[in-house]
């Protein structure tokens, strides 16, 4: 429990992060950040599957390159639901999914460190 509540909150940080180092995306807040991850986590756990699995012959075609186009969609649809996220279109939300998705990788190799299993 307290390795995904420490992820949560990296998470948050980590789209804070984004915020700062790249201008298309917005997030007021750390308590939006809170709800952005949240819902982003949710979607990327029940949407993208479903999203990468619908996709899969563009996805073969382009050699995954599209999963960067399915990443940005769900990263703008999330923006679409949450008043906490403000991305400036399309290609800002494939941007900063692909940033947050970078920082993403790095906070879950520290915390296989922190919480082996």
């Amino acid at each position: 429990m307290t390795r995904l509540l420490l992820q949560w909150a990296l998470s948050a940080g980590a789209l804070l992060l984004v915020t700062q180092l790249y201008s298309g995306v917005q997030v007021p807040s750390f308590g939006s950040a809170l709800w952005v991850a949240l819902v982003l986590g949710l979607l990327n756990a029940v949407l993208r599957p479903v999203l990468v699995v619908l996709t899969l012959p563009v996805t073969v075609l382009t050699l995954g390159l599209f999963l960067l186009v399915v990443n940005g969609l769900v990263f703008w649809l999330a923006s679409g639901l949450l008043s906490g996220l403000q991305v400036r279109g399309f290609w800002a939300a494939v941007w900063g999914a692909l940033l947050y998705s970078g920082l993403g990788l790095l906070i879950d190799s520290l915390l296989a460190r922190l919480f082996p299993r």
